[in-house]
């Protein structure tokens, strides 16, 4: 399809470039797809479960919840990748598709992040709950809510012009959208790293339960498969755009439903087998400090229950 017959099959225009995953089939995408729906229903369900009966039992960890959320934004990613490949001409069904499977990994860089920042404060006390750690965090947070619009926004309006200055520039905003995004999901795996070979003073905590070591290695494991998907898509994006029709190999599906789908999947029982509702558990309103009286919040609140 030239130019020509694009412009008279009007907005939203169909894509001349090839994107990672290319158009959907029916005989590949379709099985594949949901065999992740419900590996991504069976996430949601066993999160929801968790943070159900954490509730009842007045233990509070909303990113159980938050994960719940983010395996229903999944399904309905397969959903629309599905739906795509069977309406392959439908331009706006792609657009969807696109937008909801590059936006929703956000929500497990954030809690990478968060779970770094937990580890760093319990390391590093006064170091780590100082105003100018406190802003260089709430930066980074703010930041991704502004790259998902600009993600939505870009994509969308790619879609309705055929201006090569806009689409250049459509282009650029997502190279710069997929870099920040890749340094963002590198921050969780160096910090890590940082915290596990400085030596900590004798003022370090800890918070929830298992060991502080095993925290630093669940955080390294989850957020170097992340980062690895951040860094695939980022640099898929930086080679040279090809025709549609002569995509470059990476740019298959294989590649697509690994680096998305299967990081992924990969990430959400983890954070099911290791119990980060235990693990990075702590009360609300912590300030300063995870201690209460020279112990972790957590086992002052044990204590209490076992004396009632």
């Amino acid at each position: 399809m030239d130019m020509a017959e694009i412009a008279k099959h009007g907005a939203p225009y169909p894509s001349l470039t090839a994107q990672l995953g290319l158009v959907p089939s029916t005989g590949v995408d379709v099985p594949v797809s949901c065999v992740f729906l419900v590996l991504y229903i069976l996430g949601a369900g066993c999160h929801m479960t968790i943070f159900q009966l954490n509730r009842r039992e007045g233990h509070k960890f909303i990113f159980n919840a938050a994960t719940f959320g983010f395996c229903m934004m999944r399904t309905l990613t397969c959903c629309l990748r599905i739906g795509w490949a069977y309406k392959s001409t439908n331009v706006s069904l792609g657009i969807a598709a696109s937008i909801f499977a590059n936006a929703g990994v956000l929500i497990l860089f954030v809690f990478e992040l968060i779970y770094v920042q937990r580890c760093l404060r319990a390391a590093f006390p006064k170091f780590g709950w100082s105003k100018a750690v406190h802003y260089f965090f709430l930066l980074n947070y703010l930041l991704i809510p502004c790259m998902l619009v600009m993600v939505i926004v870009t994509t969308v309006y790619m879609h309705y012009t055929l201006d090569k200055h806009a689409l250049n520039s459509c282009r650029d905003t997502i190279l710069v959208v997929t870099t920040y995004l890749s340094f963002f999901s590198f921050l969780p795996l160096a910090m890590s790293i940082i915290i596990a070979i400085v030596p900590k003073g004798s003022d370090r905590e800890n918070f929830g339960t298992g060991s502080f070591a095993a925290k630093l290695w669940i955080i390294g494991l989850t957020s170097f498969l992340l980062c690895l998907g951040a860094v695939f898509r980022a640099a898929v994006n930086y080679m040279p755009a090809r025709p549609i029709t002569h995509p470059y190999s990476f740019q298959g599906r294989a590649c697509f439903y690994v680096f998305y789908f299967t990081i992924e999947i990969l990430v959400v029982y983890t954070y099911l087998l290791v119990r980060v509702d235990k693990r990075f558990w702590i009360p609300n309103g912590s300030r300063g400090t995870y201690l209460v009286d020279g112990l972790p919040k957590e086992t002052v609140q044990a204590e209490k229950q076992d004396n009632v």
